[in-house]
């Protein structure tokens, strides 16, 4: 490997940026840079290192072996050194130009993301949140390494060094077109049972519906699925079809998409949404603004 003294710290930055982004416009944005500079800058690393890198594929462009074993220590130093930069001063949200990483689901970004945005509007508008899609290991993995600053949702084992705090818990609400011709609030499971149902297959953490609902006799295997919950109240609105989801997501949705509520005649445990961060950035200024800034917003009162 070059000897570090040969190496410009901010190669590395684009280096990491392309670890996840795989596309040099998305960099570009990312990094308020111009596509040539990012291709530049690919250049210049590929020449210090002799390798490729990056090869660019259909899928975009992909890592080399050598760009892959690269990339946990990159990022981690990379994060290290940025927190350690970050913990010289105080934190100033309204000068702040800091971009935060979240990890949530796809219904946690309809619920939080908005007012997270919205809230950065007002009170730090140099700052910007990105939202991604991790649990399990690679969560772990990713807020270890400071390349994720907080997890909201109901993420389960991510182990010792991690702090938690909880925002609320919830039930569940069943979704209806308004007109619908059999579906009203209050109806008994019998001719719930009776209806057409939409699914939420990939429902994880909340799958505890979908095993209810099959407590139930709701058999999933015959109704229609999808394997997220965004599609949820574009297909609702123009079907038939029920669906029963975590109910903040459908008091969301209710409005916008012209949809009844009704509480579904079956019995599915609460569900709990909590606040996730690493110790290691406990007493960092930009991960205990983010924190506090969430649980103001959010938080149900206790």
């Amino acid at each position: 490997m070059a000897e570090l003294r040969n190496i410009d710290l901010n190669l590395l930055v684009v280096f990491q940026h392309l670890l996840e982004e795989r596309n040099i416009s998305a960099v570009a944005r990312r990094l308020d840079l111009s596509q040539p500079a990012v291709s530049n800058a690919l250049r210049r690393l590929r020449t210090v290192l002799g390798d490729e890198l990056f090869v660019r594929t259909a899928h975009g462009m992909q890592p080399t072996p050598q760009a892959e074993r690269l990339g946990g220590p990159v990022g981690e130093a990379l994060a290290l050194l940025s927190h350690t930069l970050d913990a010289t001063h105080d934190f100033r949200a309204a000068d702040s130009q800091r971009r935060f990483r979240i990890a949530m689901s796809d219904v946690g970004e309809i619920h939080f993301m908005p007012r997270l945005m919205e809230q950065c509007a007002h009170h730090a508008p140099g700052v910007r949140i990105d939202s991604l899609r991790l649990s399990g290991a690679d969560l772990r993995r990713e807020m270890d390494a400071g390349r994720v600053d907080l997890a909201i949702g109901a993420f389960e084992d991510l182990g010792s060094g991690f702090m938690q705090r909880m925002l609320f818990r919830q039930g569940y609400a069943t979704l209806f077109r308004r007109g619908h011709p059999t579906a009203h609030e209050g109806m008994g499971l019998k001719a719930f049972r009776a209806e057409r149902h939409l699914v939420v297959s990939h429902a994880a953490p909340y799958g505890q519906v979908n095993q209810s609902l099959e407590k139930a006799g709701v058999a999933l295997d015959a109704h229609f699925s999808v394997p997220h919950f965004s599609a949820v109240p574009y297909i609702v609105s123009t079907t038939d079809l029920l669906a029963t989801v975590p109910k903040k997501l459908a008091d969301t949705v209710a409005t916008h998409f012209q949809l009844g509520l009704l509480k579904p005649p079956l019995r599915v445990p609460a569900l709990q949404t909590n606040l996730y961060w690493h110790r290691r950035f406990h007493r960092d200024g930009g991960n205990q603004w983010l924190r506090a800034m969430t649980i103001n917003t959010f938080a149900d009162a206790s």
